[in-house]
């Protein structure tokens, strides 16, 4: 498909992580597991988020996929990149908008919030959705990244 993906969670969401890197597999994508590897109950969600939003920051995924226990703190953690727009998502509409609107490139999901089969239908209204050219969008996301230029441009 072209999509490479690259996938991370926390103790939180390492069982459905696991998952979903096995649908996401079988369903021709090229996923790059982030870890965790194994389940440990004292690792933290900021370390997997970090490594997901790197890898999208740098091109070497086109999207990501990060999982904790309600995806909030992967979410905040994700955004603090550069380049990154991720957003915890538990409906289908705003996981395809975020994309077509925003130019989300990072879907949070919270483990504890949401099963497998809701997961499955989130990730595929994530990555087929493709950033809408309409005038409106555009501005809104160049003023987005204005604001994370300025920000940024002294860190």
């Amino acid at each position: 498909m072209g999509d490479r993906i690259a996938v991370g969670a926390d103790h939180g969401g390492y069982f459905l992580k696991e998952e979903l890197i096995a649908w996401l597999l079988g369903e021709n994508y090229n996923v790059t597991d982030l870890g965790a590897h194994t389940f440990d109950q004292d690792d933290d969600y900021p370390d997997f988020a970090e490594a997901v939003a790197e890898e999208v920051s740098n091109k070497r995924a086109t999207h990501g996929l990060i999982i904790c226990g309600s995806g909030v703190g992967a979410s905040i953690t994700a955004n603090k990149i550069v380049g990154i727009r991720a957003a915890l998502c538990h409906d289908t509409y705003s996981a395809h908008q975020g994309v077509e609107h925003d130019s989300m490139n990072i879907l949070c999901l919270g483990a504890r919030i949401v099963g497998i089969e809701l997961s499955k239908e989130l990730i595929t209204s994530f990555l087929r959705a493709k950033p809408l050219s309409d005038s409106r969008f555009q501005r809104r996301l160049k003023k987005l990244l204005s604001i994370e230029h300025a920000k940024f441009k002294d860190g």
